[in-house]
């Protein structure tokens, strides 16, 4: 179980992330437009470069710029909760067809609509590196989109026992439960 009482979370970013704002977050994502952390904290310093190039895109940082912040949260589960939270146990046809449905929500409507009732999904990370073989699998390359031969040959190629997790939280209720810690700098040279 990925999400459990007093786990660290840590979210890779171009700048301090202290309260989370589900309205500067970017759509179309592994589980939406949502906030994303991870246990991982290299995962999360890698993804600070990640999140830096993607500033600098959108002018929101100058093209000279180095740095970005790892923040560090802790989730806190309350005895009250009634928050919805969905665990991918691992990386199968419901997590990929929650993930295509996310990205291309007109490939498969329903499945998009059923995800929406949660408030927390976590589970594997389909990162740079898999982006090939989903958007291969969304382009039908595979077979029809949602047969079992292309869901197989998508999961077969993914290798999903080296994916790293994600924890998407989705409403502003789930964000209730994130306590933020503290955030690092990181740095790197400019070549």
């Amino acid at each position: 179980m990925i999400l459990r009482d007093g786990v660290c979370l840590y979210h890779g970013s171009y700048t301090v992330v202290e309260e989370p704002d589900l309205s500067r977050c970017r759509g179309q994502k592994d589980f939406g437009q949502e906030f994303y952390l991870t246990t991982d904290h290299e995962q999360a310093r890698r993804f600070v470069r990640a999140s830096v190039r993607k500033a600098i895109s959108a002018g929101a940082v100058s093209a000279e710029t180095n740095q970005g912040y790892v923040s560090a949260y802790r989730y806190q589960q309350k005895t009250d909760s009634r928050l919805r939270v969905f665990e991918f146990q691992k990386a199968d046809a419901e997590w990929l067809s929650c993930i295509v449905a996310h990205r291309r929500p007109d490939l498969l409507p329903g499945v998009y609509k059923h995800w929406e009732q949660y408030d927390i999904l976590t589970g594997k990370i389909a990162n740079d590196n898999t982006n090939p073989t989903i958007v291969a699998y969304m382009s039908g390359l595979f077979g029809p989109v949602g047969s079992d031969e292309a869901i197989q040959q998508a999961i077969r190629l993914l290798m999903p026992f080296r994916l790293k997790n994600q924890v998407c939280f989705r409403t502003e209720q789930s964000l209730q439960y994130l306590q933020y810690i503290r955030s690092e700098k990181v740095t790197w040279q400019i070549k």
